[in-house]
């Protein structure tokens, strides 16, 4: 949690975009608990603005991975809530679908995050080669289903060390189109 004392004020007794950017860091995908909402890529923009009635205050604006997502309100409230903690009450939280969100939003570091909490991360590309095993890295993995513990992941065995796995499927690449293969 960031300390409202560690926070750098900005002459107005705000505090800074570094600092909101560091609280929002901290505020992990509950079903994915290995990645920040900044690592996922749902983060889609941090801005001090007017948040209506001549309030000066941050707009945050997320984008769901997909949008029937069970965890958006999660994500939201989570948001809220550390926000919240660290004194920072002014500001208002927005879902933007347009674009909608695309697993090349995930940032190298959280593919890599996902790869060591044993899920295979979308490969960056079309998507379309074979699935690298998280665990021993062999190129030898079958799919068992389209769906794995959440519906943005499919479930994979690899043929080499037989443990099956997630696989984070591809979403929405650069036709813009919002489909999963």
């Amino acid at each position: 949690m960031v300390n409202p004392s560690d926070m750098v004020r900005d002459g107005q007794d705000q505090p800074s975009l570094d600092d909101i950017r560091r609280i929002l860091a901290r505020v992990i995908d509950p079903e994915i608990p290995v990645l920040s909402i900044l690592d996922l890529g749902i983060l889609r923009d941090v801005a001090r603005t007017d948040i209506g009635g001549g309030r000066i205050g941050w707009r945050i604006t997320l984008t769901p991975t997909f949008s029937g997502c069970p965890a958006t309100d999660m994500i939201a409230q989570l948001v809220r809530m550390a926000l919240y903690a660290a004194d920072v009450t002014d500001f208002v939280l927005e879902t933007s679908l347009a674009p909608p969100w695309t697993t090349d939003w995930i940032t190298a570091e959280g593919r890599e995050k996902l790869r060591a909490y044993g899920i295979a991360p979308p490969e960056a590309g079309p998507g379309d080669g074979p699935v690298p095993c998280p665990r021993c890295g062999s190129s030898d993995t079958r799919l068992l289903s389209e769906f794995g513990s959440t519906p943005c992941k499919a479930l994979r065995q690899c043929g080499e060390c037989l443990e099956p796995f997630d696989h984070f499927k591809c979403h929405g690449r650069s036709s813009g189109a919002f489909g999963m293969t």
